[in-house]
């Protein structure tokens, strides 16, 4: 199997739930350990999401776009990561929310994963905060 072979979609949660929660459940609730009620309280019907499949459509990785600019929970699954699959997801919500007329975009970033978002033009608040036991930032890039 090559890590290379993977493709990204924009869709809406209702349209692709069972491939999303699939993704977000083994990242955010088993790997992280994040309160399942925290992982599913913040879901509406007017996101769109970025859905990275492997070679046989199988879902590896996802984030989502908030009609206000808000990027948010992007998990890419452990033996995909590193391969570009984040920034590929991250590149076509940019692009998305620029085809919305959005004028700036937000997210709340992991510290861990400040120098990824910076090279994608975000800039940090500098403000820690914890969200489920992990510091993160918020951080925006205007468009």
């Amino acid at each position: 199997m090559s890590l290379n072979n993977y493709q990204i979609h924009i869709v809406q949660w209702h349209d692709a739930a069972p491939l999303l929660r699939a993704v977000r459940e083994t990242v955010f609730i088993y790997e992280q350990q994040v309160p399942e009620e925290l992982e599913w309280d913040t879901f509406d019907a007017v996101s769109v999401h970025a859905l990275a499949t492997g070679p046989v459509g199988e879902p590896i990785g996802t984030a989502r776009l908030l009609p206000d600019g808000r990027i948010g929970r992007m998990a890419v699954l452990k033996p995909w990561r590193n391969n570009g699959i984040g920034s590929a997801m991250l590149h076509r919500l940019i692009d998305e929310a620029k085809n919305c007329g959005l004028i700036e975009i937000t997210l709340n970033a992991q510290v861990s994963a400040l120098a990824f978002y910076t090279k994608y033009g975000f800039q940090s608040s500098g403000e820690t905060f914890m969200e489920a036991d992990i510091p993160h930032v918020k951080m925006h890039r205007k468009l």
